[in-house]
């Protein structure tokens, strides 16, 4: 068995591995301010709005990982909310999302973008195809009302989190589109809340939960923390490829990420060995799946419940419920297996098997002070013994 601080060698050699280029957070940043630019130029149709553009999800979190296959497009998730001159009685859902729909379908006319802008439930879909390949959703939203926002706020802090921060984060509470919802085409104050931003902060609280930026409304414009890791961010990513690969001939079935990474945050309580955290993640991840539960709230918005297709009839037959304890338990199995192994091929073999990672047996056997045994060439090839439980539909 390695060493503690050669595991966190390893670890941090794997998440480098999956790390985005520089330039793939460079090329996302550069789309998403341009956007911005254009929503806002004189003469767009939201110009009167004062259109804000920002990410969300995992580029947001610094939690993003190559796709298995380099030929995949990144995605970057979006929303572009426009603070003056909106509301829920002067305009339905239907009026912004087409308003916003038109400025996008203008710019990707400028931009000469060849795939027509798609529609979505909650969003529009851009399609890059040049040297790096992107598809971009936009979710149009409008500020939430701040009736709304109180009572985030109170439902955060019954929930056992900090007023300050409680009151912070729902601040940054949106009204979005979704054409699914009953009065989708009526004047109506019920929309659906969505508060990416606020995740966005109430995760980073979790990170550096003693920083001032906490205790403030932040305007978050740039693609933060991607560059400063920590073991949190890390283990995420190690777990999202873990799961990506286990389920990548049954997609559809797999853990969504945010479910991963908001048990993994409320798990995490900075701990600054790399090893240390994705055991102690794992372990909560082992907790939530014994116990049973089919909830995972939203840390800020208590009431809506991230694992409520669980138990949802449409989506039944994926047994996702199922299939999350199932990845669970396999990933306690592959990662005890991983910081067990002592010879540089093994791991290598390893971290290729089940977290899709290919570091060279000579390059982790220089990492981590190993020496590498000479290769036994018995015609056939070596497999890492683990009792995999099925990656895919159960039953």
């Amino acid at each position: 068995m390695i060493s503690s601080e050669q595991k966190q060698l390893l670890l941090e050699r794997m998440v480098e591995l999956l790390e985005l280029p520089e330039s793939a957070y460079q090329k996302a940043k550069d789309r998403y301010e341009d956007i911005g630019v254009y929503l806002s130029r004189e003469t767009s149709a939201c110009h009167d709005n004062d259109p804000h553009i920002f990410p969300q999800g995992s580029f947001r979190l610094g939690t993003a990982i190559r796709p298995l296959d380099e030929r995949e497009e990144y995605d970057l998730d979006l929303a572009c909310n426009l603070t003056q001159g909106i509301s829920h009685r002067t305009h339905t859902q239907t009026d912004l999302k087409h308003l916003i729909g038109g400025e996008i379908n203008s710019y990707r006319e400028a931009r000469n973008i060849k795939v027509p802008v798609e529609e979505k439930h909650r969003c529009w879909r851009l399609e890059y195809a040049d040297q790096l390949s992107f598809h971009i959703d936009i979710v149009p939203c409008i500020p939430g009302d701040m009736s709304r926002q109180r009572l985030l706020s109170e439902s955060m802090v019954a929930a056992g989190e900090n007023r300050a921060l409680s009151e912070s984060v729902t601040h940054q509470a949106v009204s979005i589109t979704d054409d699914r919802h009953p009065h989708y085409k009526q004047l109506s104050d019920d929309w659906n809340i969505s508060n990416p931003e606020g995740y966005a902060q109430w995760f980073e609280s979790k990170i550096l939960p003693k920083s001032p930026i906490f205790m403030e409304k932040a305007q978050i414009d740039d693609l933060p923390l991607y560059k400063r890791k920590s073991p949190l961010q890390r283990s995420i990513q190690l777990l999202k490829r873990h799961r990506d690969q286990m389920f990548k001939e049954d997609p559809d079935v797999k853990p969504i990420s945010v479910i991963i990474t908001t048990i993994a945050a409320k798990a995490y309580s900075g701990q600054s060995a790399h090893d240390v955290t994705l055991q102690v993640i794992i372990d909560e991840l082992k907790r939530f799946s014994d116990s049973g539960s089919t909830v995972v709230p939203n840390p800020v918005n208590p009431e809506e419940n991230f694992s409520d297709r669980w138990t949802m009839p449409q989506y039944k037959h994926l047994r996702l419920r199922e299939n999350f304890s199932s990845w669970v338990t396999q990933v306690h199995i592959d990662f005890s297996t991983l910081v067990s192994l002592a010879d540089p091929r093994l791991i290598a073999e390893h971290a290729r098997q089940k977290f899709s990672i290919r570091p060279t047996a000579g390059d982790l056997g220089a990492l981590l002070g190993l020496s590498v045994a000479p290769a036994i060439h018995t015609g056939k090839t070596h497999e890492i013994p683990d009792n995999p439980a099925k990656p895919w539909r159960l039953g």
